[in-house]
């Protein structure tokens, strides 16, 4: 559990508004337990981020926190990026409309 609040940490930390601008908190909402987690949060500048994650296999060798999630924000550029993913054991799988798709095997 430390990681996930290590990485939520930061990534609010990463898009943080330059110095100067401030952006109100227009909603957030968390709910943490022993074995699962969901948080939801939006700022007045654009930025958003949702994720729930469930520890799966629960006290076996192949325990695994599963998360899905998304977050958007708004680039230099003035566009506004989605990032849809999931993360569990297979890894992080993001998708979004400006990443590049991988070609089938």
């Amino acid at each position: 559990m430390k990681f996930l609040i290590v990485f939520v940490a930061l990534f609010a930390v990463a898009l943080a508004a330059p110095a100067g601008q401030e952006a109100e908190i227009l909603r957030s909402e968390s709910d943490v337990g022993p074995e699962s987690f969901k948080y939801d949060w939006e700022t007045s500048d654009g930025q958003a981020a949702q994720a729930t994650g469930e520890l799966k296999n629960v006290g076996s060798e192949n325990e695994a926190l599963a998360v899905r999630g998304s977050y958007r924000f708004v680039g230099d550029d003035g566009v506004t990026y989605e990032v849809t993913y999931i993360a569990d054991e297979n890894g992080f799988q993001p998708q979004g409309a400006h990443l590049p798709v991988a070609p089938e095997a």
